[in-house]
């Protein structure tokens, strides 16, 4: 056990927090998304939902500095009357960071096609729609 990790962080996404370097990308999945069929290293976090998980991993995880946009989440399909709330809860735990990045909104299906080739993604129970991130590592 060590000391200051919050519980909600796995041995296996640690590791892979570890492992991942500057530029490479983590999806946080909400319960919707098609985890499985389009990671090539897949976390479960089942259980828990995306915000939970973003407080505890931005405790450890520097964002890339170098781009514009490090963080990306999914646009609402054109047509969809579902308006999510949740990226106003992502913006501030982003900045009780330290960061103040404008989220650059991507496209479902570019969305899918981005995550596939992330270093990994996290599945979690999340209920809300439209609730996936993916964040771009910087360096410590």
């Amino acid at each position: 056990m060590l000391k200051g990790i919050p519980s909600i962080i796995s041995p296996d996404l640690m590791k892979i927090l570890m492992e991942m370097g500057h530029g490479d990308e983590i999806v946080l999945a909400d319960g919707n998304f098609p985890s499985a069929s389009h990671a090539q290293r897949l976390i479960r976090s089942d259980g828990h939902g995306v915000p939970e998980l973003l407080t505890a991993i931005m405790k450890f995880f520097p964002l890339d500095t170098y781009v514009d946009h490090p963080i990306f989440l999914m646009s609402v399909v054109p047509g969809d009357p579902v308006q999510p709330t949740i990226g106003k809860e992502y913006e501030e735990i982003i900045m009780q960071h330290g960061y103040s990045f404008t989220f650059e909104y991507v496209e479902r299906f570019a969305f899918y096609e981005r995550a596939k080739e992330a270093f990994a993604i996290v599945a979690t129970s999340e209920k809300e729609l439209y609730a996936n991130i993916i964040l771009k590592k910087g360096v410590v």
